[in-house]
């Protein structure tokens, strides 16, 4: 009896470890994402000038130069769309990290913290594609400098519209049911040897990259800093993956972004 009470002891010892540890990260980086992401600009005083809305839907007139995209900034901007990811992603990943040290409670919070870093690794990727469009779209006068969302009606339609047709994607689908079913996932998907735990955090990051990147690209739509579309965008993600039935939400919130996007459309010819 001796040693299978010890084994426990040590297992729930190693799953508050990992919890401090991602909820310490989480913490973190929401203070960094509301203080402004290291841009010089609070994202509290962005959100409060534009609304929910944000500055596109608001029609908020951008008040600053064309920003100059150094090598600095290029990394500012990384970080803050990695860190903001962090915030957004980990609340919604936590149990299944708990679930994999479970399945490993041989390796104990070490495991889990290797699976948790390739799956944020993966987001790493997504924020470097991100500043590349960011940066593209700065290049072409297509991004606001103060609110960091499209300037063009029509651009903004498009995000709405395209984000809400991946909804009903095969891809979308089967990336979300691995999400919602990590057990499967990872039994179907398992590693062994060296880095196994973070080469099985990219696997399943990969899953959750191609469930919700459409959703998070809407963030050019709101804006960037607009702390409104950070929080709507976290909150649905976690309830479509976590949720009991949040699965059913996916294709009606497609349809809603649809419709959003053609009514952004629509404003924007100046028929309403």
């Amino acid at each position: 009896m001796g040693r299978p009470h010890l084994i426990g002891r040590l297992l729930e010892r190693d799953r508050w470890i990992v919890i401090a540890a991602m909820a310490a990260a989480v913490a973190a980086c929401v203070v960094f994402t509301v203080t402004g992401g290291g841009t010089g600009m609070s994202s509290l005083d962005m959100t409060r000038m534009t609304g929910p809305a944000g500055a596109l839907i608001a029609r908020t007139p951008d008040m600053m130069m064309p920003t100059v995209w150094t090598p600095s900034y290029a990394v500012v901007i990384f970080l803050m769309w990695w860190l903001m990811m962090v915030a957004m992603m980990v609340p919604s990943v936590a149990p299944v990290v708990l679930l994999y040290g479970a399945l490993k409670p041989e390796r104990g919070a070490s495991a889990q913290l290797e699976f948790l870093a390739g799956y944020l690794g993966i987001w790493a990727v997504f924020s470097l594609g991100a500043t590349a469009l960011q940066a593209t779209l700065s290049a072409s006068g297509l991004i606001s400098s103060m609110f960091m969302s499209v300037t063009g009606g029509f651009l903004g339609a498009l995000l709405l519209i395209g984000a809400g047709l991946y909804q009903f994607t095969p891809l979308k689908s089967a990336c979300l049911a691995a999400c919602r079913g990590p057990v499967e996932s990872l039994t179907h998907h398992r590693r062994t040897g060296r880095a196994a735990a973070f080469r099985m955090g990219l696997s399943h990051g990969a899953y959750c990259l191609g469930c919700c990147w459409a959703l998070m690209v809407l963030l050019f739509v709101g804006g960037v800093m607009n702390l409104w579309w950070v929080l709507a965008i976290a909150v649905y993600v976690a309830i479509e993956k976590l949720a009991p039935g949040g699965d059913r939400l996916a294709r009606p919130m497609g349809a809603a972004l649809v419709l959003a996007g053609v009514a952004l459309a629509v404003r924007t010819t100046g028929l309403i």
